[in-house]
């Protein structure tokens, strides 16, 4: 049973930082972040616009398919595999980062 509640944590680590880096990007731009990329910024930006597109990815999909959900009338199969593929990215995400702050600590 503890194995369950590692996965859980895990995805729930890489959720929170999913969630805490679209609400960062929104702070700073003023506008929700969407996976698009703008190109006008520059190829410097537009490769750390990726990254952060890839670390909030789970946000994204998430706050999308609620909103295509309650307002466009979309069923609830694309929600329940929204929030399934939500869910497998913000464990892998979670894997990553737990792994490099354990990585960054020694304490593997």
């Amino acid at each position: 049973m503890s194995g369950f509640f590692l996965y859980a944590y895990i995805v729930a680590f890489g959720f929170v930082a999913s969630g805490i880096c679209a609400s960062s990007a929104r702070l700073m731009t003023g506008r929700a972040l969407g996976f698009a990329v703008d190109p006008t910024f520059g190829p410097a930006t537009a490769i750390l616009g990726v990254f952060v597109r890839v670390l909030a990815g789970p946000a994204i999909l998430m706050r999308n398919s609620i909103l295509g959900a309650l307002s466009d009338g979309r069923p609830v199969f694309w929600l329940a595999l929204s929030t399934m593929i939500a869910t497998i990215w913000s464990f892998l995400s979670g894997v990553l980062l737990v792994g490099i702050i354990f990585g960054f600590t020694g304490n593997i």
